[in-house]
């Protein structure tokens, strides 16, 4: 099996399954498109990024993950530098949003599976002095939302209601119910 992803979270999860794989970042464009919703663009590149990978690994298996932020229905994407991070954590800071996680699975035989994953967190109010320390420490600039629940952000957050392996970056149940319908997992 191919993992189609580069995020070293993403990697350490799958391991929990014991099945050999290798990764294959997949480089694609994972602009938003016009119009679409939040659900169906993570969808979207998760497939994508799956189909990339496959179309130059034929007869694998690859599994192909994304994560979104949602605030007001809206993906934050991850922070191009730390004005943005900061305008972000700002945004999430004392309110909930939604963390979105889709996994795609395409088989050898070209059939592809989806899952989603949807949880509810809920940030207490953001000091500004952490927000500041936070993103000197650099977490916050490769990660959707500008934060990681695993490290530092994690110490803030009231209350999660869905995946915390969602929220991380691959949802481990819904992952493991495709590899499941694959035959992949007993």
């Amino acid at each position: 099996m191919i993992l189609a992803s580069a995020s070293p979270r993403r990697r350490e999860l799958l391991t929990v399954f014991d099945i050999p794989f290798r990764v294959v970042p997949a480089d694609i464009n994972e602009d938003r498109l016009a119009q679409e919703s939040a659900t169906d663009y993570v969808r979207r590149i998760a497939l994508q990024k799956a189909l990339t990978v496959a179309t130059t690994h034929p007869g694998e298996f690859v599994l192909g993950s994304d994560t979104a932020v949602v605030v007001d229905g809206s993906p934050l994407g991850k922070p191009a530098d730390a004005d943005q991070a900061r305008s972000m954590l700002r945004t999430l800071s004392g309110r909930c949003h939604d963390v979105l996680s889709a996994v795609a699975l395409v088989c050898p035989n070209g059939r592809h599976l989806q899952r989603l994953s949807t949880t509810e967190v809920e940030f207490n109010q953001l000091p500004e002095g952490w927000i500041e320390s936070y993103i000197a420490s650099g977490d916050p600039m490769d990660k959707a939302g500008a934060y990681g629940i695993q490290n530092q952000a994690g110490i803030w957050i009231r209350r999660i209601s869905g995946s915390y392996s969602g929220v991380v970056g691959l949802p481990l149940f819904e992952t493991g119910a495709l590899l499941r319908e694959a035959g992949l997992l007993d």
